[in-house]
């Protein structure tokens, strides 16, 4: 029997239902994505005939432009949630990165690359949020943890199988043509799920719906919205700077064989600690019936792998990687992250705000990079590792005030407006 939702609150007690994993699928595809350009990005633009320093410069650049669209896209994807619904957008965003992927496969300049970046980052940004805002209103609130555990879990998973598949295929352009295709079919799948009950609700009343800029013009709701961010912003430097630019810190720790140290290994790793994170978290909060208390024991777990990584002298490249899988296991908390911004606000701007938390969070990125590059080299005289553990210590201070501000939402029911809750 098909799944779906047809009154006001949640109904259907099945956790593995048509949503979910419709929902986790497109975030498979979505992540999948997102870490591919990571992955090939050296190779695909030495097929542009792009060398030496250009390589680091152009790169920057693509991932800039792919920055860009995801900000646009999440507050566009966003806004279109609330008022058209979390279905519609859903399939929007992903039949957009699908072309985008295709396209990318077959760009021969580098403008050209960027501008398909651009584009796959707009539908990139819509997935997630839409997913999971039609997670949490399709669940009872007893199960709702269940379910975006399972939608997080198999989505950060596509980091890994963009890894396996630039293994096996070693052609950057076959990576991408396989992600297109993958979300198209995706999209058949539609005929199978069926809008969320509380939207539907909200959709009939007069309440304003997909308003992004009232997150803005009250002082508690403004809080409560910047506060949802700012509990996510240590998953970002883990991946984006200790991560991403693992070799280098290698090279500084002395670690056997750092010339081997592969960005994209330590990447695949890192996903697949993430991976057996996000699962922990869940079902952790699911159990302790709490997900702030979970939440502050994978921050306190993520500062201490920070300095762990950043102290780890003379350790083998396979002790490493282990160490990239250990932090990446410390930041699973993403799934318990973006079910707090979803359970935090009403159903009229609910899916604007689980959409633009976790890409305002993406896009923070540049920014953590120049706060780390001014204690870098203004403050520690190029010192990497004083300079990443000072970082690491300030966002989860940062991070642990937020989110002692939130208030707990495992109990939250979710049928209400925004508008009347405040």
């Amino acid at each position: 029997m098909k799944d779906s939702i047809s009154t006001a609150t949640p109904q259907n007690t099945k956790i593995l239902n048509a949503a979910v994993i419709v929902a986790a699928l497109g975030y498979f595809v979505d992540i999948y994505d997102l870490l591919l350009f990571g992955i090939v990005r050296t190779d695909s633009l030495m097929d542009l005939g792009i060398t030496g320093d250009a390589i680091r410069n152009q790169g920057e650049y693509l991932i800039s432009m792919q920055m860009f669209g995801m900000l646009f896209g999440g507050i566009l994807w966003g806004i279109l949630g609330d008022k058209k619904g979390r279905i519609s957008v859903l399939f929007g965003s992903i039949l957009l990165y699908s072309v985008a992927n295709i396209a990318n496969g077959m760009v021969t300049t580098v403008d050209a690359y960027a501008f398909w970046r651009l584009i796959a980052g707009i539908g990139l940004a819509g997935e997630l949020g839409a997913g999971i805002t039609l997670v949490t209103e399709s669940l009872p609130k007893e199960k709702r943890g269940y379910g975006t555990m399972i939608v997080a879990t198999v989505g950060v998973s596509g980091a890994v199988v963009a890894y396996l598949v630039y293994q096996i295929f070693q052609d950057w352009r076959l990576c991408y043509y396989a992600g297109g295709v993958l979300g198209i079919l995706l999209l058949f799948l539609r005929i199978s799920i069926s809008e969320s009950g509380m939207f539907k609700k909200v959709q009939q009343s007069q309440e304003k719906k997909g308003d992004f800029l009232s997150l803005f013009t009250h002082k508690k709701r403004f809080f409560k919205y910047l506060q949802c961010i700012l509990i996510g912003i240590p998953i970002w430097f883990l991946v984006g700077v200790l991560i991403t630019f693992s070799p280098e810190f290698a090279k500084v720790l002395g670690v056997q064989g750092f010339e081997t140290i592969a960005a994209g290994k330590a990447i695949a790793f890192c996903y697949t600690g993430l991976v057996f994170g996000d699962i922990a978290s869940g079902l952790l909060s699911q159990w302790c019936k709490s997900r702030k208390k979970i939440m502050y024991g994978f921050l306190v777990f993520n500062c201490i792998m920070i300095f762990v990584f950043l102290n780890a002298f003379g350790i083998s490249a396979t002790t490493f990687y282990i160490l990239c899988a250990i932090m990446g296991f410390s930041v699973g908390y993403w799934v318990l992250f973006v079910t707090i911004a979803a359970e935090q606000f009403g159903t009229n701007i609910r899916a604007t705000v689980t959409t633009t938390v976790p890409n305002f969070v993406r896009g923070a990125l540049p920014l953590i990079i120049l706060i780390y590059s001014f204690f870098r080299d203004r403050m520690f005289n190029g010192d990497i590792l004083l300079a990443g553990m000072i970082v690491g210590l300030l966002l989860f201070i940062i991070a642990a005030i937020a989110l002692w501000k939130l208030k707990e939402t495992f109990h939250t029911d979710l049928n209400y407006s925004e508008n009347t809750n405040l």
